[in-house]
């Protein structure tokens, strides 16, 4: 599967931010689902905030490796 780099590089910080208004949901509106609000919430938030962290880890790591192939 082939996701544009744009969207690709976007989906931590949309996981997050759907995560954050889910919890705003469950806090605001009167009438609700606020358990499954709160469940979805969480579970955005912690989806996107892994996604960056791995991300970043992997980024970081990279560069401290030679980018030459094993055959030069």
């Amino acid at each position: 599967m082939w996701i544009p780099r744009r969207l690709y590089e976007l989906l931590p910080y949309v996981y997050m931010v759907l995560g954050a208004a889910a919890f705003v949901a469950a806090f605001t509106l009167e009438r609700s689902p606020h358990g499954l609000l709160m469940l979805l919430g969480g579970l955005s938030l912690t989806a996107g905030l892994v996604l960056w962290m791995r991300r970043r880890d992997y980024r970081e790591s990279q560069a401290e490796y030679d980018s030459r192939s094993l055959d030069e």
